[in-house]
Order: structure tokens, then C-alpha cells, then sequence
């Protein structure tokens, strides 16, 4: 299991790479091996302004469904669009090209309450 110090993390199971004033979100390793095989992503948020802890979206895998949560509150800008027709590239990459988000972020100061590598190694006991 992969947890990449340069990026934050919340309980939800989502990271986050911090771009100046925006950000680019996805989940992380831990959280797509626990979901299995990803065969769909659906998110419609793109050009939605949505608050911290909002549902942006599902991850559909052979076994479940589950939400996707914003990070940090802020405008969904993009929406990964190689997920539309390779979902799976959430399993095989996912702090690359598994990405799912782009969010121009409307108080870039909420970074601070997501967790470190650290911390969430420490919630997933890696």
C-alpha cells in the first residue's frame, strides 16, 4: 500500500495534491484495494461549487458503491475524463492517472485540517 508523503489525506479515504489555489483530488491505494475491481466512476459535479464533506460522486466496483467526499470546499473545475472510458485506472494508478478532480478551492486555508502521510497511515494501520 502506497501513501505519498507529499499529499493530505482525509478519513474518507481521499487524497489531496495541493496546487497553489486549486486542487486535484482522487482516492487513495488503501481505499480502491478495500473497494476491489472499479468498473465505473460517476461524477456530474464539473462546474459545481460544493462544500467540504459534500458527495462529488460514486465509485461503482463488482462488489459496491460508494460516495466520493470533497476534500476541501471549492469549484469542481475538471473532471478526470480518461475515467469515462477506463474507470480501472483508479486500481492500477491511483495517485497518477486515477485521478478524479480538479477543484479551485475557496479557502485553500481548510489544508490544514487533512491529515499528513503519517497520521493517515496511522487510521489504516499501514
Amino acid at each position: 500500500m502506497t501513501i505519498p508523503a507529499d499529499l493530505r489525506y482525509t478519513k474518507d479515504h481521499e487524497w489531496v495534491r495541493i496546487e497553489g489555489d486549486s486542487a486535484i483530488v482522487g482516492i487513495t491505494d488503501f481505499a480502491q484495494g478495500e473497494l476491489g475491481d472499479i468498473v465505473f466512476i460517476d461524477i456530474k459535479a464539473e462546474g459545481e461549487a460544493l462544500d467540504q464533506e459534500a458527495v462529488f460522486g460514486t465509485v461503482e466496483a463488482v462488489k459496491t458503491v460508494s460516495d466520493l467526499f470533497m476534500p476541501l470546499g471549492g469549484t469542481v473545475v475538471e473532471v478526470n475524463p480518461a475515467l469515462a472510458s477506463d474507470a480501472s485506472l483508479v486500481n492500477t494508478d491511483p495517485y497518477g492517472q486515477g485521478w478524479m478532480v480538479r477543484v479551485k478551492l475557496s479557502d485553500p486555508s481548510q489544508a490544514s485540517g487533512l491529515m499528513t502521510a503519517e497520521s493517515y497511515k496511522a487510521l489504516v494501520g499501514g
